[in-house]
């Protein structure tokens, strides 16, 4: 007996999950969830927060499936919805200050002394970094965005992108040297 793929591409599935069938909507949920809540993650410091986010992201995406005009990457589309959807879950939580006054606020929070730079102690970085920060950071050095495109996405100024991920990358070098410091007790 010859066993046949369900859905052997993604085009395939995508139109399949267009016309309904709940296989194929699973499949899509199952094949994009892990990397989606990675995105939403990197917006949103607290992991069930993200999970929601996530999961309201791939609601509007399954509502929204039909206008998927399958020119560029599907991961890409879905992607640019979840990045949405945690700026606006930032947004309605009034988290988002671009201030510099945040920054000296969140100094007290300490970020784990751990040397062994891996991805979740950069993530713990990336997350002590105020909100307004933080997004500008992940929307540019990590998203790859243009400052324009940010300034759009944020409804703030070219500059002020600018300087937010400025003000970003100075506060996460002075960690890292702080660490470095505690790390070998060079003082």
């Amino acid at each position: 007996m010859k066993i046949i793929p369900l859905y052997k591409n993604e085009k395939q599935l995508i139109k399949k999950a267009i016309a309904g069938h709940k296989d194929a909507q699973q499949r899509l949920y199952a094949k994009h969830a892990p990397k989606m809540l990675g995105v939403c993650r990197q917006y949103i410091k607290d992991i069930h927060f993200a999970e929601d986010v996530m999961v309201r992201g791939f609601l509007k995406m399954f509502l929204k499936l039909d206008t998927f005009k399958f020119q560029g990457s599907f991961e890409g589309w879905v992607r640019r919805i979840m990045i949405r959807e945690s700026i606006s879950y930032l947004r309605k939580q009034q988290f988002v200050v671009y201030d510099d006054e945040v920054y000296e606020q969140n100094q007290t929070q300490e970020v784990s002394q751990s040397m062994d730079l891996d991805t979740e102690h950069i993530q713990q970085l990336i997350d002590g970094l105020p909100q307004g920060y933080k997004m500008v950071f992940v929307l540019y050095t990590i998203e790859g965005y243009k400052h324009q495109e940010i300034a759009e996405m944020l409804d703030i100024s070219e500059s002020t992108s600018k300087s937010q991920l400025f003000k970003a990358r100075k506060i996460l070098q002075e960690k890292l040297q702080q660490q470095n410091i505690i790390g070998y007790g060079n003082r």
